[in-house]
């Protein structure tokens, strides 16, 4: 299941303290890891950067509890999903203030597809917004999706068909075919 070179990787910050290796773990993983929290963050790059140091430092803190029962990848982002789940239950009286600003911010710039990605990602549930993340933008299985999220396959599938479905109409709304 881990791929053999960051097998050898994981062994040498495991067993050495190899922080060289860590490194190069961190390299390989940082644009994905940082790109699943503009996601779920609605674009904000410093809050982004923030989380994805966060997941980091637990990465290297935890590694001696990597298994290999999936990929390295697999056990990462549910290190980053569980960081940003914790980062938006403890700011959850925050959040409708800051979507509010958010929103009259974008609607004062010039639209472009990506905001408008961004606005169409923030009407999603948080749930379906994660499902979304994982499979359109990072690629991920719907098996990894579940075991990152600890959510039943059937689960993820419906938060998927469901965040889908605002997606087009939203998008479909604001003149997009």
């Amino acid at each position: 299941m881990v791929d053999p070179s960051e097998l050898s990787l994981l062994t040498q910050v495991t067993v050495f303290h190899n922080k060289r290796a860590f490194d190069q773990l961190v390299v390989k993983y940082q644009s994905p890891v940082r790109r699943f929290f503009l996601n779920q963050t609605g674009g904000d790059s410093q809050l982004s950067d923030d989380l994805a140091q966060d997941t980091f430092v637990k990465a290297y803190l935890n590694i001696a509890k990597f298994r290999g029962a999936s990929s390295f990848s697999t056990w990462l982002y549910r290190i980053a999903y569980n960081v940003f789940y914790d980062y938006t239950r403890s700011h959850k009286v925050t959040e409708q203030i800051d979507q509010a600003v958010a929103l009259r911010q974008t609607s004062n710039s010039d639209a472009s597809l990506r905001m408008d990605l961004q606005q169409a990602l923030a009407i999603l549930s948080p749930a379906e917004r994660t499902c979304i993340t994982l499979q359109l933008m990072e690629g991920q299985p719907i098996d990894k999706i579940s075991e990152i999220t600890d959510m039943a396959e059937g689960t993820v599938k419906s938060h998927l068909s469901r965040g889908k479905q605002k997606l087009a109409m939203y998008l479909k709304k604001n003149g997009y075919k």
